[in-house]
Parts: C-alpha cells; sequence; structure tokens
C-alpha cells in the first residue's frame, strides 16, 4: 500500500512560468523517491499547464527504470483524450478526479450517484487497459463515510481516494 505519493503539479507549474527546462520533474520525483516516497501522482490538465504529456513518460520510464515496485498515479477527468494517455502510459494507479478544465485546482470529490454515467464506463476502460489485477483504479469522491464509499465499491472503482471525514 502506498503511504506516501508525491505531487509534482507545483513543480511543473513553476518550470511552465519560465523558459528554461528547471525546476525537472523527473529531478524532483528521484529527489522525492530517493527520499523515502512511495509513489508520484500527476495531473495532467488539457492546457497542460501543470504536467505535460511528456513529462508523464517521462517519469514511466524512470518509474521503470530505477524505482521498479513505486507506484505512479494519474489523476485527472475522464475525457477521451485523459484515458488515452492513461491507456499508452499504463501507471499503477488512475484517480479520477471531477475538476472542469477551467478550475485552477481541484476542489471537490465527485457526487457518484449524480455522476454513474460518467464514472461506470471510464472505470471499467481502465480495468480493461490495466490488466487483470495490475492496476488500482479509483475515483475521487466527496470525503464522506456511508453512501459514498457504498456507490464507489457499487460502481467497481476499488480503493476509496483520501480520507473520510464527516
Amino acid at each position: 500500500m502506498t503511504h506516501l505519493s508525491v505531487n509534482l503539479n507545483a513543480v511543473a507549474m513553476l518550470r511552465n512560468r519560465r523558459s528554461v527546462p528547471w525546476p525537472s520533474v523527473t529531478g524532483i520525483a528521484r529527489i522525492a523517491l530517493d527520499a523515502g516516497a512511495d509513489g508520484i501522482t500527476v495531473h495532467p490538465r488539457p492546457d497542460e499547464r501543470h504536467i505535460r504529456r511528456t513529462d508523464v513518460f517521462e517519469l514511466v520510464s524512470l518509474l521503470r527504470q530505477d524505482y521498479a515496485g513505486r507506484e505512479f498515479n494519474i489523476e485527472g477527468y475522464p475525457t477521451e483524450d485523459f484515458l488515452t494517455l492513461v491507456e499508452r502510459a499504463a501507471p499503477d494507479q488512475v484517480t479520477f478526479v471531477p475538476d472542469d478544465p477551467l478550475q485552477s485546482t481541484s476542489d471537490h470529490g465527485w457526487n457518484i450517484e449524480a455522476n454513474r454515467a460518467v464514472l461506470t464506463p471510464a472505470i471499467e476502460r481502465m480495468k480493461t487497459a490495466g490488466g487483470a489485477g495490475r492496476a488500482s483504479r479509483r475515483a475521487a469522491r466527496d470525503g464522506r463515510c456511508g453512501a459514498g464509499g457504498r456507490a464507489q465499491c457499487a460502481l467497481g472503482a476499488g480503493r476509496p481516494a483520501g480520507q473520510c471525514r464527516p
């Protein structure tokens, strides 16, 4: 089980604000993993204001070559482009988040019942892409225990994202 997955979006955002290639997303990932992080998380957005698609594949190479057994989590809204990216990258985990492309950051979880028509086919597609038992798929939900957790399990999304709160 992953206890600490370091999100590299802020590193990428800082890099993208400059016309130089630093800070290096893969360099910071290496530092985090060498320091004991269990995994790396990225959230590529359609406008690439944080993580770029090229970063995703550079991180895949880094993790597979130098940090086998560490988890790679890609989070994002399940658009066709996102699902295709995930299929190509084959991360250990995918986390679906209900963010609008115009949002500056994710600030809420899914209302799973209201979004079942979006989530069910995306989860099934990711299960197929991940192979039998290879990848964990989850849907970030509003962090309330009870009905939301049961709904997530009913969708077959795997382990819940985040901590439950009353």
